[in-house]
């Protein structure tokens, strides 16, 4: 197992340098100056403009400006914003709240998803099951920016109006309560998937010869569902929920505008805006971080749910 991590984490390396390089040639390439756009309408002394642009080695071609960048962060250091202001020190307030609402929606996506296609599953084929496929339908149809507004408008401003104050409009509240409805608006889409995925996997796994077995020797239902096929069932959805945990972090941009939310995907849309390139590397670096980190922890879950699966 040890070598199997070490492994992983060397692996890690190229896709890393893969992302930052990627991202660093898209932002090189974006058309005006960022000293410029630091000034916005304003004109800049000539000489503050040069002194800049040899501060953040502007001046320099595309590799050694990623040179710079990289040597930068293998010592931690992600660089500063044009403003002088550290990078990290950005990221770190605003990924503590998009953390948290990505963390909300993960275990609402986790809980409601895979409890609906539980459901389904064991009422296959029934109108129960028809009528959770078809709530899954529209949830997907839905754009994320309808749901958000729709729920934003029932459950923030007309129940309130009614004397009812469950989920705060926008902005972040104290406690939980803050991240419910933007929480269930980033998972709608997945919760929709994984309620499918659930689904689709218990009925295959409720077919198979050992299930069949379990039932013919008497044993209760519920621990034929939850011991046997369950867990069995779980190895698809643990791989959906790891990966879809960076797809939510990377995916807040929409749900954190229509709520106000000062989170990452604010702060990128904002620094992709202004040219600030260490600020949108440096977040693109952390959520690839997250994905590699997330990846190998469901790849470390396999061996929990199945002990044939091995690490050698």
């Amino acid at each position: 197992m040890g070598r199997y991590i070490i492994r992983r984490l060397v692996q890690a390396i190229p896709v890393l340098l893969g992302a930052t390089l990627l991202i660093y040639a898209i932002v090189f390439a974006l058309p005006g100056d960022p000293v410029a756009a630091l000034a916005g309408e304003k004109r800049l002394d000539p000489h503050l403009v040069k002194v800049l642009r040899e501060q953040y080695h502007l001046n320099d071609p595309f590799l050694v400006q990623y040179w710079h960048y990289l040597t930068g962060l293998f010592r931690g250091d992600f660089g500063d914003t044009f403003a002088g202001v550290p990078v990290t020190d950005i990221m770190a307030g605003k990924f503590q709240v998009t953390i948290n609402l990505a963390v909300t929606a993960l275990v609402m996506e986790a809980v409601i998803g895979v409890g609906l296609g539980l459901y389904a599953a064991l009422r296959h084929g029934r109108a129960q099951d028809s009528l959770i496929l078809a709530a899954t339908l529209v949830l997907i149809s839905v754009p994320t920016l309808v749901t958000g507004f729709m729920l934003q408008l029932l459950l923030g401003v007309k129940l309130k109006q009614a004397g009812i104050d469950l989920f705060p409009v926008a902005g972040v509240a104290e406690g939980l309560r803050g991240y419910l409805l933007p929480g269930f608006v980033l998972a709608g889409a997945s919760i929709a998937y994984l309620t499918r995925l659930t689904r689709t996997s218990l009925v295959e796994t409720l077919r198979a010869d050992y299930i069949r077995t379990a039932v013919a020797k008497g044993l209760p239902r519920r621990r034929v569902v939850g011991r046997h096929a369950l867990r069995n069932a779980l190895i698809p959805l643990i791989t959906f929920l790891g990966a879809d945990l960076g797809t939510l972090m990377g995916g807040a941009v929409i749900t954190e505008a229509i709520f106000n939310l000062p989170g990452i995907g604010q702060q990128l849309f904002t620094s992709v805006y202004l040219r600030e390139q260490p600020v949108v590397v440096g977040i693109v670096t952390v959520l690839v971080l997250v994905y590699i980190l997330a990846n190998m922890a469901v790849d470390l879950l396999y061996a929990v749910l199945d002990p044939r699966i091995r690490y050698e």
